[in-house]
C-alpha cells in the first residue's frame, strides 16, 4: 500500500502555505452603520464584523493545514529535497513573525516559542581575526615552604 501524496508538486505546496497564511488572517465582513452626530446630521460609517477571528501563525498549525499527522511528519518532509525548500521558507516565515515580538514589552511568549523550534540562546566565544584577545592568564607559581600533606609531616 502506498502512502498518499499530501500535495502533488512544490508548486502546489506553495500555493496550499499561502492559503495557509491567509487563513489565519482571519475572516470579516463589512457592516454599514448609521450614527447621529451632535449636529443631528445622519453619519454612516463601516464597522468590520469578524465571522473568523485572526489567530497567530504556528508550525503546528501550518502542518495541520497541510494535511501532516504529526511535527515528525513535517520535519521529515522538511528534509527532503522536493518539498524542502518551500516547507523551509515557510518555518522561517513563522520564526520572523515571532522575532519581530521580542521587539515588544512582554516578548517571554515569543522567546519560548523560538526556543522551542531550534533558537537558544549563546555567548560568542569565538574571537575572530578583527578582535584583540583580551583573556587574562593567570599562572600559579608556588614559592617558600612546600605545605605538609599530612600530620606526620608537621615539625615543630
Amino acid at each position: 500500500m502506498t502512502k498518499k501524496r499530501l500535495f502533488a508538486s512544490p508548486k502546489a505546496l506553495d500555493a496550499l502555505i499561502a492559503q495557509y497564511f491567509e487563513y489565519i488572517e482571519g475572516e470579516y465582513q463589512l457592516v454599514q452603520q448609521e450614527a447621529k452626530s451632535t449636529g443631528g446630521k445622519i453619519k454612516k460609517t463601516e464597522e468590520k464584523v469578524w465571522l473568523r477571528e485572526p489567530e497567530p501563525p504556528t508550525l503546528t498549525g501550518l502542518a495541520l493545514y497541510l494535511g501532516f499527522n504529526s511535527k515528525q511528519e513535517f520535519e521529515a518532509c522538511e528534509t527532503k529535497a522536493r518539498y524542502g525548500a518551500p516547507l523551509k521558507r515557510a518555518r522561517l516565515r513563522i520564526e520572523s513573525i515571532y522575532e519581530k515580538k521580542l521587539h515588544f514589552h512582554s516578548s517571554s511568549g515569543a522567546v519560548f516559542a523560538l526556543k522551542s523550534m531550534g533558537w537558544n540562546e549563546r555567548t560568542d566565544d569565538k574571537v575572530t581575526g578583527d578582535e584583540t584577545d583580551n583573556t587574562l592568564k593567570v599562572e600559579i607559581i608556588q614559592s617558600g615552604i612546600k605545605p605538609a600533606s599530612s600530620e606526620k609531616e608537621v615539625v615543630m
